[in-house]
């Protein structure tokens, strides 16, 4: 290494120590929230402390590190692009040793940041509901001070992928965080440095010392009784549970017809399929690189999907050969485990959480994706399989062809963001009658293992539960509204429902128009709301507009019926009027601010200027106030 890349290096390490809790916070930024947040503060400070290049030439003994200067500036650049390419990597699932820091490390406490207010609340809640790039956006901007030009370039030298479409989503997020996030960013509740510390768990500390010294006893018995003349484990039961979940001949196997005998209808119920089902050694492999993934093992997981090993023997779904992919498909009884071992590559594990899955959620799984493509592996209750295009609403589904396996012939994908929305093809699965539910739902692919269920619940069924969305009055709602699912991708969704929940008759005979909720929740449980403004169209797929946006609510859900949204709107005439619609429930609707309006209705139509700033809020029929849901 010659004299300038020496000097390089040390302005780099400089730039980290002077900069270290400025770095430290960035990087706590970017984890992923699902790793909680005494580990994001031990993993933050680790990644800062790595961020230096591996190959540091050794200073001689005794010298003192480079001096700051006019180019330091260049020194800071470099930690700080490799902080954010290592915090980046979390979220990609990308997790070489090197990733891995060893430093710091705690015992016995547990640390992190003094809990913020109300506001930052809401914001730690929007940050774990969008991506790392996202949320790394969204710190080159407001921690870092850097123009959209300048964090673009940064993002990109990270490795995000789509640099333009972080930086729209985190403007986005910025314009809906009403305190301004700059200034919430800057508090003590994202500050890893100053950190608040409590003991763990002491009675469960105890018991897990205690498991792991007897853990440890019978590993040397076992070994001792191993190394004895003729010494073997008796009947196998000094195997421990992590050797026996790696057996491929305890896999557990569900019998073919098992599905149409219980009443519980779900993965638990899928058997055993694919030609390959019986290959020991394929099954070996398989369970070997889940329990321990070597070098170069490509691992994806849906958002908050543990990626453990085994800790029992795991059900067998699915062995077989998939457009020259050799495919396992395991179930541990929460989790959904894809294996794929393509010729001449390394393999790929596949995560999808599908606890409390139902007769839809399980009735199917991604087995096979490529470009443009995907296959599904239907559940053994579904009889038929059709394709159709969401939004072509009056167009008749297609039927797709079954392998005996359960294997479906190719389906396009729906387009990714940032592609024409022209189509959005979607699987329309129907029950068999042996189980006495004979119905048809829709099925879509969003980027996991487990595709979503797409529902529907029409204006007269306000408060009740999701119907599905396979009439023609929810098939012509969704042709308004399927083009908004492309930012739910990756997002770990298991089911969406469109929600009609007001119609409007707009001013100077402009027709009539639906406000529609469209809510996605997760399978860990958390949800978010969209909703959209349709006016009448020129076709049945034209997109409405959005309206208002929620994450983290119970809103338009069995648990959350309250809704009220508002727009601004310009009729035929060139004039704009400002517009509001609420759920059933509500008794009146006020305006204040730039315009002051009321009306004893759900419904609200008044004149106001494009610009005209206006708070939107209504009073439901219990007298309980209910503000307007937020661009």
């Amino acid at each position: 290494m010659d004299e300038r890349t020496r000097a390089e290096v040390e302005r780099a390490e400089a730039a980290l120590v002077e900069h270290y809790p400025r770095l430290v916070r960035l990087a706590y930024l970017v984890l992923p929230p699902s790793m909680g947040r005494h580990r994001k503060v031990l993993t933050a400070h680790g990644l800062v402390q790595r961020a230096l290049p591996w190959r540091v030439p050794r200073r001689p003994v005794g010298a003192l590190p480079a001096q700051r200067g006019s180019d330091a500036g260049s020194g800071y650049d470099l930690v700080r692009q490799r902080t954010l390419e290592l915090a980046l990597a979390y979220e990609d699932r990308q997790r070489p040793a090197v990733l891995l820091p060893t430093v710091p490390f705690v015992w016995g406490l547990r640390l992190f940041p003094r809990a913020g207010g109300a506001d930052e609340l809401a914001l730690d809640q929007a940050l774990s509901a969008v991506p790392a790039a996202v949320r790394a956006a969204l710190g080159l901007w407001h921690l870092e001070g850097l123009e959209a030009e300048a964090a673009r370039a940064v993002l990109a030298r990270a490795g995000v992928p789509d640099p333009d479409m972080a930086l729209r989503a985190a403007g986005q997020l910025d314009r809906r965080t009403g305190a301004g996030a700059g200034a919430l960013l800057n508090s003590g509740e994202f500050d890893p440095c100053t950190v608040q510390a409590r003991p763990t768990d002491l009675l469960r500390r105890r018991q897990r010392v205690r498991a792991t010294g007897v853990l440890a006893a019978v590993l040397v018995v076992g070994a001792l009784a191993m190394a004895l003349p003729g010494g073997r484990p008796a009947g196998g039961s000094a195997l421990t549970a992590a050797q026996q979940a790696l057996d491929p001949g305890r896999l557990l196997r569900v019998p073919n017809e098992q599905w149409a005998r219980t009443a519980r209808v779900d993965f638990t119920a899928w058997p055993a399929r694919g030609r390959q089902a019986g290959d020991r050694q394929l099954l070996a492999r398989a369970l070997g690189v889940w329990a321990a993934p070597p070098a170069g093992t490509r691992i994806v997981a849906a958002a908050d999907t543990s990626t453990r090993p085994p800790a029992a023997p795991p059900r067998l779904l699915y062995a077989g050969l998939i457009d020259n992919v050799m495919v396992v498909v395991f179930h541990d009884g929460e989790r959904l485990v894809r294996y794929a071992e393509p010729q001449d590559a390394t393999p790929t594990l596949h995560f999808a959480r599908v606890d409390n899955a139902d007769l839809a959620s399980a009735g199917g799984l991604v087995i096979g994706r490529g470009n443009g493509w995907q296959r599904y592996l239907i559940a053994p209750w579904v009889a038929e399989v059709g394709v159709r295009d969401l939004l072509a609403p009056d167009a008749p589904s297609h039927g797709l062809h079954l392998a005996p396996d359960g294997v479906t012939d190719r389906i396009p994908t729906p387009p990714v963001d940032g592609a024409p929305c022209g189509h959005w093809p979607v699987a329309e699965f129907r029950s068999s009658p042996r189980i006495d539910d004979r119905r048809s739902f829709l099925m879509t692919d969003l980027g996991d293992l487990a595709p979503v269920h797409l529902t529907s619940v029409p204006p007269a069924a306000a408060g009740g539960g999701p119907g599905e969305a396979t009439g023609a009055p929810a098939l012509h709602s969704w042709a308004r509204t399927a083009c908004a699912l492309r930012s739910l991708r990756g997002t770990g969704v298991r089911s969406v429902t469109n929600w009609a929940y007001a119609r409007q008759e707009l001013p100077e005979g402009g027709g009539t128009a639906t406000w529609v909720c469209n809510r996605a929740d997760t399978w860990r449980g958390s949800g978010r709301a969209m909703v959209q403004f349709q006016p009448p169209a020129a076709g049945p797929a034209d997109p409405g507009r959005i309206a208002g946006r929620a994450v983290g609510t119970a809103a338009c859900s069995p648990f959350g019926r309250h809704v009220l949204a508002d727009v601004h709107w310009q009729a035929k005439s060139g004039k704009w009027y400002l517009l509001a619609a609420g759920s059933g429930e509500l008794a009146k609707v006020d305006v204040s601010g730039g315009v002051r309006a009321a009306a004893q209705a759900p419904v609200l139509a008044v004149p106001a200027a494009r610009n005209t700033t206006a708070q939107v809020a209504g009073r439901l029929r219990d007298g309980r106030s209910l503000p307007a849901m937020l661009p």
